[in-house]
């Protein structure tokens, strides 16, 4: 099984990214944490944490054996230089310099363009920042920019396309089946798409970037 050190564990999608990974039989999550008191949450379900902070030094963070990467952290809107953007860059040059074998980025609808939107452009123009730094660093990758995220109930469905030309929701459940099934090694790699919700099974959707 592969090591999969999840940044943003904690958080709503985090979480959901986690679970599914605990599921399978291909991946061994391994959940990143800012806080020593989150840990128990992912303790009591006998999955390994490691403490670290996207804002100071994340390379302790590969002294174990981590394999593949998978980013969903966010500052929620509270330092979106220093987490989404900077603490990503660091998070990726940690993982070129542990030689990790790829790294799936939990990116936006809009982060190709930042300009042009009229709401969270601060977000969108950090998360442009750190999805060209990805693109360029050598690293094997998958950046998915999905549409409004939603909690409803999985579809296992979505609509998937370089650029979708469109906008539209998608629940985080789905959203977190699309980032694990990313990390496939002969599925989706040196690829960014936009995904929203629609009638297309997941894996054969993610096989148009295959």
């Amino acid at each position: 099984m592969e090591n999969i050190l999840v940044a943003g564990a904690n958080g709503t999608t985090g979480k959901k990214v986690v679970h599914l990974l605990m599921e399978s039989v291909d991946f061994n999550p391994i959940a990143m944490v800012r806080k020593e008191e989150q840990r128990a949450y992912f303790k009591d379900k006998n999955i390994e944490t490691v403490l670290g902070d996207l804002e100071g030094d994340v390379s302790p963070l590969f002294t174990g054996s981590i394999d593949k990467v998978i980013f969903a952290a966010g500052s929620g809107g509270t330092n979106v230089i220093g987490v989404d953007q900077e603490g990503a860059k660091k998070l990726i040059d940690a993982s070129k310099k542990a030689k990790i074998k790829k790294f799936v980025m939990l990116s936006s609808m809009g982060a190709d363009k930042p300009e042009e939107a009229t709401q969270l452009q601060e977000f969108l123009k950090a998360k442009y920042v750190a999805d060209e730094y990805l693109k360029v660093s050598g690293l094997n990758y998958s950046i998915v920019r999905p549409g409004s995220l939603t909690n409803e109930s999985p579809l296992t469905t979505i609509e998937l396309e370089g650029k979708l030309n469109k906008w539209g929701e998608i629940s985080r459940e789905d959203v977190a089946q699309t980032l694990m099934q990313s990390l496939d090694d002969n599925i989706a790699n040196m690829a960014t798409f936009e995904i929203i919700k629609g009638e297309t099974l997941i894996s054969k959707a993610l096989e148009k970037v295959s």
